[in-house]
């Protein structure tokens, strides 16, 4: 069954617990009720929410992800389980383990898969597009000639020019802090991360210990590893906004990026919801570990330009 994903933005609500189901109250009035179990990620957004023991303790027990935002609208914080995996302490093993060529490789394949889904972004045929898609041929173990950074300006630099809009503008900049849509790559990039790094700890992993990110104030150095591939999902739906006329990150555009965990995607032989190809793709990543396989499962868009998600 997919795991839902809900938000608590519009208006504050008293989060709490009865029968494993959680309660939204407000006034103490109950104006919804879910399935604790049903549960992937409850995102809150609104300053004036408060919570009881047991509502964290039964989301943590149902293995969902609670996660925070700020006043800038954008997730400040994770809230997930302990992981109970039963081999947990050989997962670990395995993760720390891992040799580097081995990273260098898995490194690779997520950079490669990453340039890829960007010429997907762009016109097919463009010169941008040919040239990304000469990127990804070129990227070697580990990335050693920094073929992402590469890729990543020509991206960039063609992505609200060289694509199928009718609209295109001359020019935009990646910037965390620049203007729309900006902000909705922010949020949409946060929000992905937070559903890797739950699937990861699901998984009986540690998001700390990443396969080619290393920093010392970064818990989720894998979850950023991973993402890389996955961004350029986050784009499309980013361009759409802008493209649409919204500069504002409003309750629209923040239900069409959390609506991009339940967009259908390719997974090998299999297509489905991202959150489930997430799950895929962490369990493809442990049998790497081990030895077992050497390439990584990852997801890829059943799209490439920006019309509505495969079947919906």
């Amino acid at each position: 069954m997919l795991k839902r994903t809900i938000e608590i933005s519009r208006q504050a609500a008293h989060l709490t617990t009865r029968h494993k189901q959680l309660q939204l109250k407000r006034e103490g009035e109950i104006v919804g009720s879910v399935p604790c179990e049903d549960l992937a990620l409850v995102l809150v957004d609104h300053p004036g929410t408060t919570y009881t023991h047991n509502a964290l303790t039964a989301l943590l027990d149902a293995n969902a992800a609670l996660v925070i935002c700020g006043k800038d609208h954008l997730p400040k914080g994770v809230l997930f389980p302990l992981s109970e995996h039963l081999e947990i302490v050989w997962r670990i093993d395995e993760q720390t383990g891992v040799s580097k060529p081995v990273r260098k490789r898995l490194w690779k394949q997520l950079i490669q898969a990453k340039i890829r889904a960007q010429a997907a972004n762009l016109t097919a045929g463009s010169v941008p597009h040919k040239k990304l898609l000469n990127y990804a041929k070129e990227v070697k173990a580990d990335d050693a000639t920094n073929r992402e950074a590469v890729a990543a300006r020509l991206y960039w630099s063609s992505w609200l020019v060289n694509c199928e809009a009718p609209d295109s503008v001359d020019h935009f900049r990646r910037d965390r802090d620049g203007d729309a849509p900006n902000n909705f790559l922010n949020y949409g990039y946060a929000i992905l991360r937070a559903a890797i790094a739950r699937s990861l700890v699901s998984a009986g992993l540690l998001p700390a210990i990443g396969i080619h990110h290393r920093n010392r104030s970064n818990a989720f150095c894998l979850a950023d590893d991973l993402i890389e591939p996955l961004r350029p999902l986050v784009d499309v739906r980013a361009r759409a906004l802008y493209f649409s006329g919204h500069t504002d990150l409003d309750q629209d555009s923040k239900q069409l990026m959390l609506d991009l965990l339940t967009e259908t995607v390719s997974t090998g032989d299999q297509s489905g919801p991202l959150m489930v190809a997430i799950n895929r793709m962490t369990a493809s990543l442990v049998h790497c570990f081990q030895g077992s396989r050497k390439e990584l499962e990852i997801p890829v868009p059943c799209i490439s330009a920006d019309t509505e998600a495969c079947g919906s």
